[in-house]
């Protein structure tokens, strides 16, 4: 089973920035899909952006093109989210996943999980 660790959570202003990164163990030799999920107080989880293995293509939520860039080190097995122009609206706990196969963007389709990581982006 992957296992799969998040860090550089914390508290930025608004119009801050933040690297998200998330380490995985425990891999087979197949192919994974790698996403962010991130879930605020009172909401769903929700899709934030994904890279696929095989052909590193990104998808984005709408919301945060042109201001989030999903990529991956394949060598150290660590997938990053780094984050720019920062709203308030984008605080929420972020949650790394991962998938055999191709890149989806629904919670239900993601195996694996990482505790998550606080971000909060004050006003």
């Amino acid at each position: 089973q992957v296992q799969l660790v998040e860090s550089g959570g914390g508290l930025v202003q608004a119009g801050g920035s933040l690297r998200l990164s998330c380490a995985a163990s425990g891999r087979t030799g197949s192919t994974y899909a790698m996403a962010w999920f991130r879930q605020a107080p009172g909401k769903e989880r929700q899709f934030v952006a994904a890279i696929s293995e095989s052909t590193g293509s990104t998808y984005y939520l709408d919301s945060v093109k042109g201001r989030f860039i999903i990529s991956r080190d394949n060598a150290k097995n660590t997938v990053y989210l780094q984050m720019a122009s920062l709203k308030p609206e984008d605080t929420a706990v972020y949650y790394c996943a991962s998938r055999t196969g191709e890149v989806r963007t629904t919670r239900n389709e993601y195996d694996n999980w990482g505790q998550g990581t606080q971000v909060t982006v004050s006003s």
